[in-house]
């Protein structure tokens, strides 16, 4: 795909939205932890492409907004016919709960939308650029090793003290058992699964119906109260 000299994107609007969210809600809502993280993302991917980081900016910022758009959709105020996915429930269901600490708050985001959208992400850009998920692979791995980057981020302003954190912590053993890495992995082979089952759309709706359904499993595990 050739990279078009101009193109205008709509990188603005979900980065809006997202800062909408952090205005309304409560600094330590669940909700909240993981926008300020994603934001983050946002911006940070946005100046990738400003900077010609990005070979085809175009399928970037497709991917990008995509992307986004499947976060929003799923956190921001649902209309009466809408229920959020389920890999989204964990952490609007315990977004308040005191025993939650921020750091589960902002993995078990990262977890739903990595391990769901993302996948669905590819797709709905692959549509709409007329291309398969091959030609996206660059983009995809470049947002990869990006958030990955800031995953450590986020671990060294959220994680606690050493001095706090040892290791009958359950949250070291919560921490353990769960890698960006490998769930980055394993979208990517999702989304080869679902842009193959294109044309069986049964078949389609039933793996993500499953992958929702197991993302959602890991976030709710992610989120375990822990004690002080």
């Amino acid at each position: 795909m050739a990279q078009l000299e101009q193109f205008t994107t709509p990188v603005d609007a979900v980065v809006s939205r997202m800062r909408a969210l952090d205005a309304a809600l409560p600094a330590r809502d669940g909700v909240a932890v993981f926008n300020r993280v994603y934001l983050a993302v946002t911006q940070a991917v946005d100046r990738r492409i400003d900077t010609g980081s990005f070979p085809d900016a175009r399928a970037a910022i497709t991917l990008d907004v995509r992307f986004a758009e499947r976060y929003l959709t799923a956190v921001e105020p649902p209309g009466e016919d809408r229920r959020p996915p389920a890999c989204w429930r964990p952490l609007l269901q315990f977004r308040r709960h005191p025993g939650v600490r921020p750091l589960q708050f902002a993995l078990a985001g990262i977890n739903a939308h990595i391990g769901h959208d993302l996948a669905l992400a590819v797709v709905d850009a692959c549509r709409s650029l007329g291309c398969a998920p091959a030609e996206l692979e660059d983009e995809f791995d470049r947002v990869g090793d990006l958030l990955v980057s800031l995953e450590e981020r986020i671990r060294e302003d959220l994680m606690p003290g050493p001095d706090l954190l040892q290791i009958a912590d359950p949250l070291t053993h919560l921490l353990a058992a769960w890698s960006l890495e490998r769930a980055r992995e394993a979208t990517w082979a999702a989304a080869r699964a679902l842009w193959a089952l294109r044309e069986l759309p049964d078949v389609a709706v039933e793996f993500t119906d499953r992958l929702d359904a197991a993302v959602g499993f890991a976030g709710r595990m992610l989120l375990t109260p822990l004690p002080d």
